[in-house]
């Protein structure tokens, strides 16, 4: 067998990313979405996408995604292969290291071909050495789901101080349910991961005024909603409870906050996610009109 040659792409290559047969049904690619469109507005960089070659023929690929101003990529989003050693290898030959995001479409468990293309993609990445961290429901509203009515049960305001919303975040934080959290919680403490979700939201191009903190009616603190823009889509950025207000339900309100402030932006979509065994959340999306337009396997 010839030797493998893996490299990043050069500039003007796009169409050596593509030219790897893929039945298109696991990731990205079965949204609809093509690299050389997005390479070409802008979310991929040459640097930052790898493939491996036999014979100049491409047999595993890989890119990493990252916002405009960022320096270093953020997800692998892009990984796919025709030779499974190849891609293993391609993982460790590569300096780049992200969380692996594999979006896939609902329910993928149950079609068979779905099914074998996502878990040797998830396989693959664990020889690599990445671990399986979570499953996330990813959501999109549009107009024909409804705006779900505000209950009224809660106060909101704006806060412009980023040291209240920190101290908020360490509160949020405690008992989270979000496996990002809590990973971050438990390698670098509670401070690390306030921080890393302070941010996050700092990075978002959306406004800093649309963020809100909730209270009830008598002043008590309830929790943060983060109605956003990603670079691509309106979303609801971030929910969160605090521990002494958490078992009235009080997360669907700030759900509902978030998506009449996007609506009033002039949004015609939202999307959304949490970690598949964060029940009560998944409930919340459900009972707003919510819909599962996507599931995601992250690894670490």
């Amino acid at each position: 067998m010839t030797d493998l040659v893996i490299r990043a792409l050069a500039a003007g290559e796009e169409a050596l990313f593509d030219s790897l047969p893929d039945p298109g049904l696991v990731g990205l690619a079965a949204f609809g979405k093509t690299y050389r469109a997005m390479a070409a507005a802008g979310e991929y960089r040459p640097e930052w996408t790898w493939v491996a070659l036999r014979d100049d023929v491409v047999v595993a690929r890989a890119a990493w995604w990252a916002g405009p101003q960022d320096d270093s990529p953020i997800a692998l989003d892009w990984f796919d292969f025709t030779d499974a050693e190849a891609a293993v290898r391609l993982l460790l030959a590569s300096p780049l290291r992200a969380e692996y995001s594999l979006r896939l479409p609902p329910g993928w468990r149950d079609v068979p071909a779905v099914r074998e293309q996502a878990e040797a993609r998830i396989d693959a990445a664990v020889a690599a050495g990445l671990t399986l961290l979570v499953e996330r429901f990813a959501y999109r509203w549009t107009p024909d789901c409804g705006v779900p009515a505000r209950s009224g049960r809660l106060v909101f305001r704006p806060e412009p101080d980023d040291a209240v919303i920190l101290d908020v975040f360490r509160r949020i934080h405690q008992g989270s349910l979000d496996a990002h959290v809590r990973r971050t919680v438990a390698a670098s403490g509670l401070e690390a991961a306030a921080q890393e979700d302070l941010d996050y939201l700092r990075w978002l191009p959306s406004p800093r005024e649309w963020w809100r903190l909730a209270y009830t009616p008598a002043g008590e603190l309830v929790g943060l909603t983060v109605p956003g823009h990603h670079y691509s889509d309106p979303l609801v950025a971030y929910i969160g409870v605090v521990p002494e207000q958490r078992g009235h339900g009080y997360a669907y309100d700030l759900l509902v906050e978030a998506t009449h402030l996007l609506v009033d932006e002039g949004a015609d979509r939202i999307v959304a996610g949490t970690d598949q065994t964060n029940v009560p959340m998944a409930a919340h999306f459900a009972r707003a009109g919510y819909p599962v337009a996507q599931e995601r396997v992250d690894l670490v």
